[in-house]
Protein backbone atom coordinates (compact mmCIF):
# COMPACT_ATOMS: atom_id res chain seq x y z
CA UNK A 1 0.00 0.00 0.00
CA UNK A 2 1.60 3.05 -1.15
CA UNK A 3 2.50 6.33 1.54
CA UNK A 4 -1.22 7.34 3.36
CA UNK A 5 -0.99 10.51 4.92
CA UNK A 6 -3.83 12.44 7.29
CA UNK A 7 -6.13 12.97 4.84
CA UNK A 8 -9.81 13.26 4.68
CA UNK A 9 -12.36 11.46 2.01
CA UNK A 10 -12.26 14.65 0.45
CA UNK A 11 -8.39 14.88 0.23
CA UNK A 12 -8.52 17.98 2.71
CA UNK A 13 -5.71 17.59 5.39
CA UNK A 14 -6.55 16.17 9.18
CA UNK A 15 -5.30 16.76 12.46
CA UNK A 16 -3.10 19.64 11.75
CA UNK A 17 -0.15 20.01 14.12
CA UNK A 18 -1.52 16.81 16.02
CA UNK A 19 0.48 13.70 15.62
CA UNK A 20 -2.27 11.83 17.55
CA UNK A 21 -5.17 12.72 15.31
CA UNK A 22 -2.47 11.96 12.24
CA UNK A 23 -1.85 8.64 13.24
CA UNK A 24 -5.20 7.83 14.00
CA UNK A 25 -6.39 8.95 10.42
CA UNK A 26 -3.53 7.47 8.47
CA UNK A 27 -3.87 4.06 10.27
CA UNK A 28 -7.81 4.32 9.34
CA UNK A 29 -7.08 5.16 5.45
CA UNK A 30 -4.82 2.13 5.59
CA UNK A 31 -7.22 0.49 7.08
CA UNK A 32 -9.65 1.15 4.45
CA UNK A 33 -7.37 0.70 1.54
CA UNK A 34 -7.18 -3.08 2.50
CA UNK A 35 -10.34 -3.50 3.12
CA UNK A 36 -10.89 -2.27 -0.38
CA UNK A 37 -8.16 -4.68 -1.81
CA UNK A 38 -9.81 -7.68 0.63
CA UNK A 39 -7.35 -7.63 3.56
CA UNK A 40 -7.25 -6.00 6.43
CA UNK A 41 -4.45 -4.89 9.08
CA UNK A 42 -4.02 -7.97 10.31
CA UNK A 43 -2.24 -8.98 6.45
CA UNK A 44 0.28 -6.44 7.05
CA UNK A 45 3.55 -8.22 7.20
CA UNK A 46 6.03 -4.49 7.17
CA UNK A 47 5.39 -0.63 7.66
CA UNK A 48 7.76 1.79 6.70
CA UNK A 49 6.95 4.95 8.83
CA UNK A 50 8.22 8.37 7.80
CA UNK A 51 7.42 11.02 10.50
CA UNK A 52 8.93 14.52 10.94
CA UNK A 53 9.38 14.46 15.05
CA UNK A 54 10.21 11.42 15.83
CA UNK A 55 10.25 12.14 19.72
CA UNK A 56 7.12 13.52 19.38
CA UNK A 57 5.66 10.55 17.63
CA UNK A 58 6.97 7.80 20.10
CA UNK A 59 5.39 9.65 22.64
CA UNK A 60 2.17 9.95 21.45
CA UNK A 61 1.36 7.28 18.60
CA UNK A 62 2.20 4.21 20.69
CA UNK A 63 -1.55 3.21 22.30
CA UNK A 64 -3.08 4.59 19.09
CA UNK A 65 -0.75 1.79 17.66
CA UNK A 66 -1.65 -0.94 19.51
CA UNK A 67 -5.64 -0.24 18.82
CA UNK A 68 -4.87 -1.23 15.16
CA UNK A 69 -2.43 -4.05 15.27
CA UNK A 70 -3.65 -6.64 18.17
CA UNK A 71 -1.41 -9.60 18.56
CA UNK A 72 2.14 -9.30 16.85
CA UNK A 73 2.73 -5.77 15.60
CA UNK A 74 4.18 -6.05 11.85
CA UNK A 75 8.22 -5.66 11.29
CA UNK A 76 8.38 -2.12 10.89
CA UNK A 77 11.11 0.55 10.02
CA UNK A 78 11.10 4.36 11.42
CA UNK A 79 12.60 7.02 9.89
CA UNK A 80 12.53 10.67 10.88
CA UNK A 81 12.63 12.89 7.91
CA UNK A 82 12.83 16.54 7.00
CA UNK A 83 9.67 17.29 5.61
CA UNK A 84 6.60 15.02 3.64
CA UNK A 85 4.73 15.83 0.64
CA UNK A 86 2.86 18.72 2.46
CA UNK A 87 4.21 20.98 4.69
CA UNK A 88 0.66 20.08 7.08
CA UNK A 89 1.68 16.17 7.13
CA UNK A 90 3.28 15.15 10.11
CA UNK A 91 3.66 11.48 9.05
CA UNK A 92 3.13 9.05 6.05
CA UNK A 93 3.14 5.29 7.08
CA UNK A 94 3.29 2.90 3.58
CA UNK A 95 2.81 -0.96 4.13
CA UNK A 96 3.23 -4.49 2.93
CA UNK A 97 0.39 -7.32 3.37
CA UNK A 98 0.73 -11.06 2.19
CA UNK A 99 -2.47 -11.87 1.57
CA UNK A 100 -3.30 -15.55 0.66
Amino acid sequence: VSGQVAVDMDGNPVGLGDIAVQTHTVLQNLQNVLKDAGANLQDVIKLNIYVTDMAEFQKKTRDIRRNYFTGNFPASTLVEVKSLARPEFMLEIEAVAAVG
